[in-house]
């Protein structure tokens, strides 16, 4: 059965492309007889907050939404991810990684590949790990993308593909995993990273297509990685266009967007907003 899903994270209001994009996916269940989830991404301690995942429901539910329940809140099961990390640490597939964001990008501005560096600074020196493990620095697990090649093999390596049925390219296309880099998938300040959380409850939840914007199509290549290394099945994706305002930029709510909930106190009915969205 068809199954997608949308998955906010609770760090603000959603706004027009959120409203877009939710549409989308539910829509694309509802065509096909499908399921259509709604899933609560709030690994993020120092953004997320309760109060806007309320709003979500909210918002969503004004909007004509409808899901299955319960919704899966991903702070509730840090437990899994966790285990899934100490898979792949015990499988020598993940590094230590000390450096903070400022340290990597000093780096990259000495080094000649600039931000392939940013994607894969290296594990550290054994003698500097053991120093800074002994004084209680904070670290990130990194995705040692030489390991996984080891671990695949040539051909499981240069095999990977996925299943595209957005914009842009289509078909099925070829995963490139040297673009992903050596992620991190469990983050100082949390347990689990964006990527390795939402490719583990992709395959919990049983989700066949992912439907979501066209920013997050790179995003592909190293979940897929991830898919691939924990032999979890892969859905197909669906990539579809960016809500642009006026100005031609994407909606985003670093800018500010104006948000669904200051629409509708300004009068604005949901049936109004779908149709101004093309649903």
């Amino acid at each position: 059965m068809f199954l997608t899903r949308f998955a906010p994270s609770p760090t603000g209001r959603l706004h027009r492309g959120h409203a877009f994009s939710a549409l989308t996916a539910w829509s694309a269940a509802k065509a096909e007889g499908g399921r259509f989830l709604l899933r609560i991404e709030d690994i993020d301690p120092t953004r997320c907050r309760p109060e806007f995942e309320t709003a979500i429901l909210e918002d969503l539910a004004w909007l004509g939404l409808d899901w299955d329940t319960p919704v899966r809140r991903q702070s509730d099961h840090l437990d899994d991810y966790a285990a899934v990390i100490e898979t792949l640490r015990g499988r020598g597939l993940l590094y230590r990684c000390f450096r903070t964001r400022k340290e990597i990008l000093d780096a990259i501005g000495d080094a000649p590949h600039g931000a392939m560096e940013l994607a894969r600074p290296g594990p550290h020196p054994t003698d500097e790990e053991a120093r800074l493990l002994a004084v209680g620095q904070p670290f990130a697990w990194r995705l040692s993308r030489g390991r996984a090649r080891e671990a695949l093999g040539e051909a499981g390596w240069n095999g990977m593909t996925f299943v595209e049925e957005g914009v842009g390219q289509t078909g099925v296309l070829p995963v490139r995993p040297r673009a992903a880099g050596d992620v991190v998938l469990a983050r100082k300040d949390a347990g689990v990273a964006y990527h390795l959380a939402v490719t583990h409850d992709d395959a919990l939840q049983g989700v066949t297509h992912v439907v979501r914007g066209q920013d997050l199509f790179e995003a592909t290549h190293v979940q897929r990685l991830i898919q691939t290394l924990m032999g979890w099945p892969a859905p197909v994706y669906s990539h579809h266009r960016l809500l642009t305002g006026p100005d031609g930029r994407r909606y985003a709510k670093r800018d500010r967007s104006v948000t669904l909930a200051e629409l509708r106190a300004g009068g604005l009915g949901a049936a109004t907003l779908r149709a101004e969205l093309g649903f």
